[in-house]
């Protein structure tokens, strides 16, 4: 989860209780923090450019255009459009437990170039080119993209001589990343619905339906009907992962979720999500969750018993 800085703390006044903002501008982008001290609803909010918006402690409500309302909670960022009207619920902010958000400004400028960027590395395997985020898109960050918002913070709130170079840097990375975040949940939709029509999805298919199998580089791209180099750069380039790190991620996905089942042990879980040493398992799975299997399980339990 983010955390704000103690520079964040030293600067910042705080005149109002509803979204009380703190605002850190540099020449492609503005930061602002949003803290709010007591319940309320139906906030408005409004920017003049493209936000990323993304939740670091309590709960809000997002009602959004063209978009069913939904909870927002920490780890958890959306895209929104300039100029999108939101309105704003806070069902359990107090002074002790204020409810705290990121709001990223970026420049359309620099929208585009992370886009180009991406096109000049090449286009998607249907031939379509890259383009601008789907506004509206609602996700859970991952470790990545959860790293480089808590770096972003730290640069807008030091001051440094070269924090506007620093901050165009990381910002193209993080639209990358979300971008090929985007298009890795696209695909993870189109495998339950219609995978036949689409080579990555007719994959990300066949490794989940085989997922205790040897899921071989060979053997994927034999299915994508590619040859083994190119399925792996196109794999890599449109979801942002290597097809073995796609494949250690649902991997853990189904030992995570058999894991908060008190009924299966921790050797049904290993079997039953297909890694071929146990020994292996136990560390990937504390280097993701900084949790081994077993503590996850114990601990998994135990909430579900308090």
């Amino acid at each position: 989860m983010l955390d704000l800085t103690a520079k964040h703390y030293e600067n910042r006044k705080l005149e109002n209780l509803v979204e009380n903002r703190t605002i850190h501008t540099l020449k492609n982008a503005e930061l602002n923090i949003f803290e709010t001290h007591i319940q309320a609803s139906q906030v408005m909010l409004r920017f003049q450019e493209p936000v990323l918006a993304s939740m670091i402690k309590g709960k809000k409500v997002m009602h959004l255009q063209n978009t069913p309302s939904f909870g927002f909670l920490p780890g958890e960022s959306v895209i929104l459009p300039s100029n999108e009207l939101m309105h704003i619920d806070f069902p359990e902010a107090t002074p002790s437990n204020p409810t705290q958000c990121l709001a990223l400004a970026l420049s359309e400028t620099k929208l585009k170039e992370a886009v180009d960027t991406l096109n000049q590395r090449g286009t998607k395997q249907n031939g379509q080119e890259w383009s601008i985020l789907d506004y509206n898109y609602h996700f859970t960050n991952d470790i990545a993209i959860n790293q480089i918002l808590q770096r972003l913070i730290f640069i807008f709130t030091e001051n440094h001589p070269s924090k506007d170079i620093f901050s165009d840097l990381l910002i193209q990375e993080l639209v990358i990343r979300i971008l090929q975040t985007e298009t890795k949940s696209m695909y993870l939709k189109k495998s339950y619905t219609d995978s036949n029509n689409d080579r990555l999805s007719f994959v990300i298919k066949y490794i989940r339906e085989n997922i205790t199998e040897d899921l071989s580089i060979d053997i994927l791209s034999e299915k994508a009907y590619m040859s083994e180099s190119s399925f792996y750069r196109t794999f890599k380039h449109e979801l942002g992962a290597t097809p073995n790190d796609f494949i250690i991620e649902e991997r853990l996905k189904i030992a995570e979720s058999m894991l908060r089942n008190p009924k299966i042990s921790v050797k049904e879980a290993y079997l039953a999500s297909g890694f071929n040493s146990f020994s292996y398992f136990c560390r990937i799975f504390k280097k993701k969750k900084n949790l081994s299997p077993t503590e996850f399980k114990s601990l998994s339990n135990s909430m579900k018993n308090q």
